[in-house]
């Protein structure tokens, strides 16, 4: 390090959850240094002021500092621009295909890279410093340019299906041939990196999901589809195949540690198992099967893939499903599940829920090593809570039960995304949000008056 720098950079003051380990102990008194892209040093605030006297510092030492929050699945384009516009009293079918997928295909770049923009600006100014795009992007190099300039590291995908008569589809080699070209452009190690993204359902084909999983593993990427919010899926696999979903695409050799499934809320035993012993994934997001009636608190079996092992993320998914870019809210929600479903108090805690919107998110990711703790070397993915409003007054004794039970996306009042500081005292400053607010209303009346 070139000792110039030893002096400047950044002090981040308030009570550290390291989240190291993947436990969320508590370090009061302490500071981040936060030097170029990554973390430079985590300890007491009198020795590393004393160590940085010219450091600039954020915080007056009552914040709490956690890393940065992971979105394990959002569409990032289509729905932002409609939020909260599709009705509530239909079934989610019809609210995906007879909604969401029309205002997908009538986007042009322009609507891509507007949605993106404002999806970012909502996820970081409420402490999400990675996410997944869901795969529904028709233009990812706008979409790509979009989390650039809101400063957000993004997982990329774009249309990943190969059925009759749906918007953006193509045949299977021409589906991977565009998600290999992706993939080349945004490799991996960037703060935007290609993932490979299908789809998922029953709208792909054995030949593409086989692809795709061959295909991701010799660009050392992720894979993500969705599979089975609904119980429409097992439906038609068992039909189709004789087999649950994910029971079938295990004996194709699908599934993996680079594969993160989205959903997984209507499965069987065999279904959880094979998810528990190939590794894979899961992003759960638990607001959206509310919302859309989907049944999670009938047949949700996240409480047993706890208990296999399996690996679990936490999504937001759309403006249409779980509506807010909230990781916070949708890491509470799903613990809120797993101990109700269950009826065992001690399956999951408030410490789980950070653990699965930081580190084991990270983890599931395949991000494990770069991002999701506050520890020397690691990205410079910092949040940092403010922790003066009335859901902390007073404050308690264990200050990440309070973060997850009382609070929520409200409490942030400063992000850094690589070093960059993306969030100062609740604003997003990489972006004038005000400034695209009457582009954005236009282009959803216009979006709305097309699906029409």
């Amino acid at each position: 390090m070139d000792p110039a720098a030893e002096d400047t950079g950044v002090l981040v003051r308030g009570d550290v959850v390291t989240m190291a380990g993947g436990t969320a102990e508590v370090r009061s008194g302490a500071a981040v240094w936060i030097c170029g892209p990554r973390i430079g040093a985590v300890g007491p605030w009198d020795e590393l002021r004393a160590a940085h006297p010219r450091a600039d510092v954020v915080g007056d030492g009552r914040g709490l500092v956690t890393p940065g929050l992971i979105n394990a699945h959002q569409h990032l384009t289509g729905d932002r621009l409609v939020a909260s516009c599709i009705p509530e009293a239909i079934s989610s079918e019809e609210a995906i295909f007879g909604w969401a997928v029309p205002v997908h295909d009538a986007h042009t770049a322009d609507d891509d890279e507007l949605s993106a923009t404002l999806a970012a600006v909502a996820a970081v100014t409420n402490g999400v410093t990675c996410t997944v795009e869901a795969g529904t992007v028709a233009h990812p190099e706008r979409v790509a340019a979009a989390v650039q300039r809101v400063g957000m590291r993004t997982m990329l995908g774009r249309w990943g299906w190969d059925a009759e008569g749906v918007p953006f589809g193509a045949p299977a080699d021409e589906v991977l041939d565009a998600q290999r070209r992706l993939a080349e452009r945004y490799p991996p190690g960037g703060l935007v990196q290609a993932w490979v993204t299908l789809v998922g359902h029953d709208l792909v084909s054995d030949e593409l999901f086989a692809g795709a999983a061959d295909l991701a593993r010799r660009l050392g990427t992720g894979l993500t589809f969705h599979m089975s919010p609904h119980d429409r899926d097992a439906a038609a696999f068992l039909a189709r195949t004789g087999q649950r979903p994910l029971v079938h695409l295990d004996q194709l050799g699908v599934l993996g540690r680079n594969v993160l499934v989205a959903h997984a809320v209507h499965l069987d035993d065999g279904e959880v198992s094979a998810i528990a012993t190939s590794g894979t994934a899961v992003a759960a997001c638990p607001w959206a099967y509310l919302r859309l009636a989907q049944g999670v608190t009938r047949a949700g079996r996240y409480a047993e893939l706890v208990r296999a092992g399996a690996r679990l993320a936490v999504g937001c998914d759309s403006e249409n499903a779980g509506d807010a870019v909230d990781v916070l809210r949708a890491a509470a929600l799903l613990v809120g599940l797993l101990r109700d479903g269950s009826g065992d108090a001690t399956l999951a805690t408030a410490a789980d829920g950070l653990a699965m919107a930081t580190c084991r998110g990270a983890e599931a990711i395949g991000l494990g090593g770069i991002t999701g703790t506050i520890e020397v070397g690691r990205a410079a993915d910092v949040v940092l809570h403010d922790r003066r409003g009335p859901q902390f007054v007073p404050p308690s004794t264990d200050p990440v039960r309070q973060l997850l039970w009382a609070s929520d996306g409200r409490s942030v009042a400063d992000v850094w995304v690589a070093g960059r500081r993306v969030v100062a005292d609740g604003r997003c400053v990489t972006v004038d949000l005000d400034a695209l607010r009457a582009e954005a209303v236009e282009r959803r009346d216009h979006l709305l008056r097309a699906r029409l």
